[in-house]
């Protein structure tokens, strides 16, 4: 519990630090950049990005920024769904994986299988940390810890400016 308050603090601290401001008039766009084969890689320019995304978007999927803490618009969805990348579509969650850490930020026990998030050290802010990314376009997503309280142990802390929701459909009788 004490990891997760001391990252809440130190994320809330960067968040102020950084100066950036939460653009809320621009709407949130729908993907674009599905392609033929869901597993192909998407490769853009920065330029592409900054017409597919909206700046906060941009900022958090491109530039590796976060969002304000308790302000995503995921954080307390409970609906039944998929999470996907808000940059390319790719599924990464799906409901069932969510969990409330208090943290401030959607948080996830795992991911879909199948290589859809890549890792990397993430040594920036002086610590050490593992960033998660969507591996079809290499968008930011958030970081992932080892303090969740599931039997996989994990966290995955992803900024909701990352994704976007998929409700399941009812099933037809």
């Amino acid at each position: 519990m004490k990891k997760i308050l001391f990252f809440c603090l130190g994320s809330l601290l960067l968040w102020s630090c950084e100066g950036k401001t939460q653009n809320q008039a621009k709407p949130e766009p729908t993907v674009k950049s599905k392609t033929m084969n869901d597993n192909a890689p998407v490769q853009k320019t920065e330029e592409e990005w900054k017409q597919i995304l909206n700046p906060d978007q941009y900022h958090v999927l491109r530039e590796k920024g976060t969002e304000r803490p308790f302000s995503g618009k995921l954080l307390e969805n409970k609906e039944k769904g998929i999470y996907v990348c808000a940059a390319c579509g790719n599924e990464l969650f799906s409901s069932d994986m969510k969990f409330d850490s208090h943290c401030g930020w959607p948080s996830f026990d795992r991911e879909i299988a199948g290589g859809k998030i890549k890792i990397h050290q993430d040594t920036s802010l002086g610590m050490i940390r593992t960033e998660i990314m969507c591996a079809r376009c290499g968008s930011h997503l958030g970081h992932i810890f080892d303090d969740g309280p599931t039997a996989t142990g994990q966290r995955y802390c992803v900024n909701s400016l990352s994704l976007d929701f998929k409700k399941d459909e009812p099933k037809k009788k």
